[in-house]
């Protein structure tokens, strides 16, 4: 399916309000229990939770859900909904009587988009957006575009729509990458022409990130988790100009579901898995953000306008 969801276990849910002052949403990417995860924050204005129990040298290895939403920092109160559903079905951190959920979680700049500055995503999106990637199922489509954490996102400016794009690359040996972006940048999309000069009645704001999230069905640990989602801000960098900027939040998760076993015969195989793997992560990111502005432009050609400015439902 080209998507993140070809990694199996791997599932995406979306939800999002558009109309009377709304546009913005949640978008949650659900990992099978045991998913070994990491993450690399390289943006100058980054909007984060729990981001630092994902570092190699904390006590917990694993990800129960990853919250990519709207609203800046507001919206991460999201990540609360995420928690709330992963508790009821279990999935967390044993502690006595219950569990505690790893969800980390991230938010791009979308506040008054749709009109109402104080319209943004709140825990029981999260919670809805948490139940819809479960009740997916399996290598089930991921919609793109003008959806969950994207649904308010522009581009270099407004210049072109943003929104949700994902991809996916098979190596040898069953290994999968694949990798899902939330696409709201203050650069331009490199090797695509600009339709507009700007969205319609959008400010000049200087205000974006984009959001990654790479999965692979690999063994990996945490500290190759680390450096595999490091590697995915080389196709960041490829595939917008400028990244990585003082008002840019970019970042990048990576999670390991441990299905597939690399190379790891001897240090020189070992190495050599590990970069093939990192480099089709690079890749992945790179189309996984070109396919959220098309999958966004496509529906901006097709309505005349932005759907940020019209009267689309949810």
């Amino acid at each position: 399916m080209n998507s993140i969801a070809d990694v199996a276990g791997i599932r995406v849910g979306h939800v999002q309000r558009i109309g009377e002052g709304w546009l913005s949403g949640v978008t949650v990417v659900l990992p099978p229990p045991g998913t070994v995860g990491s993450v690399d924050v390289r943006g100058g204005g980054p909007g984060t939770h729990e981001t630092d129990a994902l570092e190699p040298t904390t006590l917990v290895s694993t990800v129960d859900a990853v919250v990519l939403t709207g609203g800046s920092a507001f919206g991460l109160v999201s990540a609360h909904g995420a928690q709330r559903w992963c508790e009821e079905q279990g999935r967390g951190f044993a502690v006595p009587g219950t569990v505690v959920p790893i969800v980390p979680a991230a938010a791009i700049y979308d506040l008054g988009r749709g009109g109402e500055v104080r319209a943004r995503p709140d825990a029981d999106m999260g919670y809805q957006a948490t139940a819809a990637a479960f009740a997916s199922g399996d290598h089930a489509a991921v919609v793109r575009g003008n959806v969950g954490a994207g649904t308010g996102a522009v581009i270099a400016r407004g210049q072109y729509k943003g929104g949700v794009g994902t991809s996916s690359i098979e190596l040898d040996g069953g290994v999968v990458v694949g990798a899902l972006a939330v696409v709201n940048a203050l650069g331009s999309p490199v090797g695509l022409v600009p339709q507009r000069d700007a969205a319609a009645g959008e400010p000049a704001r200087g205000l974006n990130t984009t959001l990654v999230v790479i999965a692979t069905n690999a063994i990996l640990d945490v500290a190759e988790c680390k450096r595999t989602a490091s590697s995915g801000h080389a196709g960041l960098a490829r595939a917008l100009d400028p990244s990585h900027t003082l008002a840019d939040g970019d970042t990048v998760f990576a999670l390991a579901t441990g299905a597939v076993a690399l190379d790891r015969s001897s240090e020189q195989a070992r190495q050599v898995s590990l970069i093939t793997l990192q480099s089709a992560a690079a890749e992945a990111v790179r189309l996984a953000i070109l396919d959220g502005v098309m999958a966004a432009e496509s529906v901006t050609t097709a309505a005349g306008n932005f759907p940020a400015y019209g009267d689309a439902g949810e």
